[in-house]
């Protein structure tokens, strides 16, 4: 059979398609066969392969993209308990937050608990901060509530100190501070002194749903990524997240054919000390690759040995690994390079990744790491001469918009000149390390992919603080090019994804505004209006609604996801951002007042202490 009567499953036409296939870069139709893109060119070539069964979709004139990549999210465990999270991610007003959090506290029954679970920042509010436990207590006097807030923090209700068990005789976890009032009692606050552990094994004693909600919440998960225009995921793994048994609800929905999101799974050990014997069992169970184009392992990480972890709270000095960290970290990388097993690594500060590389350099001169996927995950502070050390030996790095929701803490630890190059993107780039986007969602940044690509492109925090210089900024379809084919090679996956093009999988997105012509500060605010997985809807919108399966409703039926769903809107007149308004600092500017992220956003040099502007009183720098 010739090309020209092969009879297309679905045509989508009358867009405006950007295919990142630079042979063939745009397109106004695309037509789909077995769930791969058989050609992506004029309408009227298209129309060609149009037979009586054809599904015709009519763009409507939209912006057409490939399907996103994120790879780097905590999808699997997000999953399992989403429709329990009470969303803060988009809200600009921290009202409209305590709002959302005093009605879901009036419908949520006993035992449960009210999450709010990551995905913001205090600097995305109008406010400019956090809820005080006295607002938490008056909003939910008996319900429990937890608040997560990126890396640093949690803040809890005193009904869930009581669910909890926290009190004054609870001594304070290694890394960790429960913070107290004058007669020892805590009074709420707990602070990562310097990781995480205390607020993770906190959230991790609160009520799990049923397994059948579990799946249901995964599926709601899914779509709301979807709707954001995600089609694929590679999953870092996670803390409490054990494979295989965290691993069962995702696999059920990818055997019943429910997985509206391809996934590729990182291992992430789950026991210090014992992490060469974790790596070791999955290595024999475990073949990377195994699995299909919708679920497949991927390797390990993104926890590789816990000596090794640099959590990123900028408002604590960087942690110093301990000395025995190169000593754990060698014969976990030498058994995955042996298994060739690739693998990836969370290291935030460049001190973590010059050790690291000491040891893959090492582990290279014996074992070649030539051909695995290797990367770093993160990156913030990396310098040259390390990329250049990745670069020569075949690796790359995954980075992610954490800067868009702690910019301002770097900023006001380190300064705004080593904020410019956090992480120094376009430095990689022109080294040729192999470089993708993702969100780590969803306990630190969002999951929106909207707001990373706005972040790469603009420079700018969700408070509206300029980060970077032009030149390390990417243009749009740079930006666009990093969430797509470019995190096929940190999946293994190349050519086989991430552009429209003939042979690759049907995996699209009609977006609700055109990304490479509306202004920088909406970029954040595009959705899909239908989004195709292998040729087939998975989310609709509009006009586009009907196209897309229903869900059933988000289980249980108190459920957050069910009231306010996930990403929230931002309302028309908010796109503006608002520095001035009711900041609640401690220090106050005898220039700006309390406007320090419009200080922050003007030219003038007030971030550095060292200025002479800095000299002459102004105090945006020390806030």
């Amino acid at each position: 059979m010739t090309e020209q009567a092969v009879i297309a499953d679905l045509i989508l036409f009358n867009g405006k398609v950007t295919t990142l296939d630079r042979a063939n870069p745009q397109a106004s139709a695309v037509a789909v066969k077995d769930g791969r893109i058989l050609l992506a060119g004029t309408d009227s070539a298209a129309m060609a392969h149009a037979g009586p069964h054809t599904q015709r979709i009519d763009a409507g004139g939209r912006r057409v993209i490939p399907g996103l990549i994120d790879s780097h999210m905590h999808i699997i465990r997000g999953g399992l308990n989403y429709n329990m999270e009470l969303r803060w991610d988009g809200v600009r007003s921290l009202g409209q937050a305590m709002e959302m959090l005093k009605a879901q506290a009036a419908v949520t029954p006993p035992p449960q608990w009210v999450r709010v679970v990551g995905g913001f920042t205090e600097h995305q509010f109008v406010e400019k901060r956090l809820p005080t436990l006295d607002e938490i207590n008056a909003a939910a006097p008996d319900t429990p509530v937890f608040i997560l807030h990126l890396y640093d923090r949690a803040l809890l209700n005193a009904a869930a100190l009581r669910a909890v068990g926290y009190g004054r005789d609870t001594p304070d976890p290694p890394g960790g501070e429960i913070a107290r009032d004058a007669a020892g009692n805590p009074t709420g606050l707990l602070i990562a002194r310097p990781n995480a552990t205390i607020l993770y094994a906190t959230l991790a004693r609160g009520p799990r749903l049923p397994p059948e909600y579990q799946k249901n919440s995964t599926r709601h998960f899914m779509r709301e990524v979807n709707r954001l225009g995600v089609t694929s995921v590679i999953d870092a793994g996670g803390g409490f997240q054990n494979y295989p048994q965290d691993y069962s609800i995702i696999e059920e929905l990818h055997r019943d054919g429910q997985l509206t999101v391809r996934i590729a799974y990182n291992l992430f050990t789950q026991k210090p000390k014992e992490e060469l014997a974790d790596f070791a069992a999955w290595a024999g169970q475990v073949t990377p690759g195994r699995g299909d184009d919708l679920y497949r392992a991927n390797g390990a990480g993104e926890m590789l040995v816990y000596s090794a972890a640099d959590f990123e709270d900028f408002q604590v000095a960087r942690p110093d690994l301990p000395t025995n960290m190169e000593g754990d970290l060698e014969p976990v990388i030498r058994l995955l390079a042996e298994n060739r097993w690739p693998w990836r690594m969370h290291a935030t500060y460049d001190e973590t990744i010059s050790r690291a590389l000491d040891v893959f350099e090492k582990v290279n001169a014996d074992v070649p790491l030539a051909g695995l996927n290797w990367f770093f995950d993160h990156a913030e502070t990396i310098t040259d001469r390390n990329i250049a050390r990745i670069a020569a030996l075949g690796g790359g790095i995954a980075v992610q918009h954490r800067m868009a929701y702690q910019g301002e803490y770097f900023a006001e630890r380190y300064g705004m000149a080593a904020a410019a190059r956090t992480p120094p993107i376009r430095r990689m780039l022109d080294a040729g390390v192999k470089v993708g986007a993702g969100t780590d969602a969803t306990r630190v940044a969002s999951y929106n992919p909207w707001v990373c690509l706005s972040w790469l492109v603009t420079g700018r925090t969700l408070g509206g603080l300029p980060l970077y210089p032009p030149a390390n900024l990417v243009d749009r379809e740079s930006a666009l090019a990093l969430w797509t084919h470019a995190n096929t090679w940190f999946s293994a996956e190349p050519d086989k994804k991430g552009q429209v093009k003939a042979g690759q999988l049907a995996d699209l997105a009609i977006l609700s505004d055109d990304y490479f012509s509306v202004p920088d500060d909406r970029i954040q605010d595009i959705t899909s209006v239908l989004t195709l997985l292998g040729g087939v809807p998975v989310h609709g919108a509009g006009d586009f609604r009907p196209l897309a399966p229903d869900l059933p409703p988000a289980m249980p039926d108190w459920s957050p996801a069910r009231s306010f769903g996930g990403y929230q809107k931002r309302a028309a007149e908010g796109r503006a951002y608002a520095f001035a308004a009711g900041c609640g600092c401690a220090s106050a500017c005898g220039v700006h007042g309390h406007a320090h992220a419009g200080a922050w956003a003007s030219g003038v040099p007030v971030a550095d202490a060292r200025s002479f502007f800095g000299a002459l009183g102004c105090a945006c720098w020390a806030f």
